[in-house]
């Protein structure tokens, strides 16, 4: 793949990161936003999107945003992305009070 090939689909997997981000979670940090546009891995950005798409809170999503390019599974119900709407959590997944 040519290098502005590589770095077109980067532009459109942070686009597409974001996207996914604001429709399940709402409106993103510019800290966050930032982070997101520093990474340069297709593969990683990939990872992201699934678990931006999975992650029942941004919470969960920003543990994985920082554990960088050593995660490589999303497993168990850690990423349910049904989680959040059980009883007795609200929309990040946090316990109600």
């Amino acid at each position: 793949m040519f290098l502005f090939e590589n770095e077109a689909d980067c532009v459109q997997d942070r686009e597409d990161l974001l996207q996914v981000l604001r429709m399940r979670f709402g409106e993103i940090a510019p800290g966050i936003v930032e982070k997101i546009y520093d990474i340069n891995k297709i593969e990683t950005l990939e990872r992201l999107i699934l678990a931006a798409a999975n992650a029942p809170s941004l919470r969960v999503f920003l543990e994985e945003l920082e554990a960088g390019d050593e995660s490589f599974r999303l497993v168990g119900e850690r990423f349910n992305p049904i989680e959040a709407t059980h009883e007795g959590s609200d929309t990040y997944g946090e316990e109600k009070q």
